[in-house]
């Protein structure tokens, strides 16, 4: 139980300790599994910001706060008071500041143009997460069937090792194969050790994503159809984005030169003399007002500056895009490419599987007639072994290809 005095930073990490420590996974759809996603704290950080940007989007439309001012002109110094001297008053004025409606309708649009462009880079994020979280179960599974191979090799290992036992004792000069079997028997036992550590990091990329170490199968990836529209990726949707907040800044530049207004307006109160030497006047109030404007004077030391930066933003921020496009494309031709080889690797390890058991059953054969040794036949099924295992790591390369190309572009 802990104190309230605690502070939450120990809290949390007594949370993940526990995760981390339970040893039941928890299984769950891939749907649930998304749905779990979306709460993953990067994400619920970039939806605090966009609607951050969308309060200033408001915010910016607002005037600012008038200035409300109190005081007495022409006071006496000597010989203080409200009614001896005659331009002695009382006032109470108010100010407001009305800056031109361009500059703050531009403001307003670049912050919203802002929000959007992090909705954008939000829905990115999330792709990249699931495409994450889908290549950690693709490793998962290959990590198994790995580890599951590994434990199958080194039974057939053992079985080895009986039958070349059996042939030393018939007289069969074979004994460096004993030692061969140890080195092979050797190299499995550290696959399995290196699988089980890849496992344990699987599993803590596992709890980053989703907060614990699920269950799920790796799901069945099909690689989406790119249409040739560079708007199609996400990265290229992001930096379309920047344009149009660039564009804002170029508006809300252009809008600096013009006027900023302003009204003010003041309300005197003079009280009535006390009748002596110098002090016989009436008491008055009057009201003064005026209204501002500025003029852009300096505006080759200011505001052309400015739309020049402005300018030369959105011109970053149209190679940007450019360059984006590019990156999006090449990103995507690798993986398809990785996505082609893998498939094609898996079709050549296959073909030889099928070889290699064409050779054991020819061997079989010959062994069961009376000819040859039955070594070589367990060392067929040892080597198909191998290659499924290769098979699985060409798979799980495939399937991630998938997944991270996939992950560029906007789906539905």
């Amino acid at each position: 139980m802990f104190h309230s005095s605690t502070p939450p930073i120990l809290h949390a990490l007594a949370a993940l300790f526990t995760i981390t420590l339970s040893p039941t996974a928890l299984a769950q759809s891939m749907e649930e599994l998304e749905a779990q996603l979306l709460e993953h704290p990067s994400l619920t950080a970039m939806r605090y910001n966009t609607d951050a940007s969308r309060e200033r989007a408001h915010a910016a439309t607002g005037l600012p706060d008038p200035v409300i001012s109190l005081g007495i002109n022409n006071f006496p110094v000597f010989d203080p008071s409200f009614d001896t001297f005659l331009p002695t008053n009382k006032a109470i004025g108010i100010r407001q500041q009305i800056p031109n409606r361009a500059i703050r309708e531009a403001r307003s649009s670049e912050a919203l143009q802002r929000a959007m462009q992090n909705d954008a880079a939000t829905d990115m994020r999330f792709a990249e997460l699931r495409g994450a979280l889908q290549i950690a179960l693709i490793e998962k599974r290959r990590i198994e069937t790995q580890r599951t191979l590994a434990n199958e090799r080194d039974a057939k290992y053992a079985e080895l090792e009986k039958i070349v036992q059996t042939e030393i004792d018939s007289g069969r000069p074979v004994v460096f194969r004993l030692a061969e079997i140890d080195v092979e028997r050797a190299e499995v036992a550290r696959t399995l050790a290196e699988l089980e550590g890849q496992m344990s990091q699987i599993n803590a990329q596992l709890i980053d994503l989703v907060g614990f170490i699920p269950a799920t199968p790796a799901p069945r990836l099909i690689a989406g159809e790119w249409n040739g529209d560079a708007q199609a990726f996400h990265l290229v949707r992001v930096s379309d984005k920047a344009i149009e907040v660039a564009e804002a800044g170029v508006d809300q530049a252009k809008a600096a030169y013009k006027p900023n207004w302003g009204a003010q307006l003041t309300y005197q109160q003079r009280d009535a003399g006390n009748g002596g030497p110098g002090s016989n006047f009436s008491g008055d109030d009057w009201v003064s007002g005026a209204v501002t404007f500025t003029v852009p004077l300096w505006a080759e030391n200011r505001q052309a500056p400015a739309l020049r930066a402005a300018k030369a933003d959105r011109a970053a921020a149209r190679a940007s895009h450019m360059a984006a496009a590019r990156t999006a494309v090449a990103q995507y031709a690798s993986f398809d490419a990785t996505r082609r080889a893998a498939n094609e690797s898996i079709l050549v390890l296959e073909q030889k599987i099928d070889a290699i058991a064409d050779q054991v059953a020819a061997q079989l054969t010959t062994y069961e007639s009376g000819i040859g040794d039955y070594s070589p036949i367990i060392d067929g099924e040892i080597a198909a072994i191998a290659l499924r295992a290769q098979i699985a790591l060409e798979q799980a390369r495939r399937d991630s290809a998938i997944a991270r190309m996939n992950a560029l572009l906007v789906t539905p």
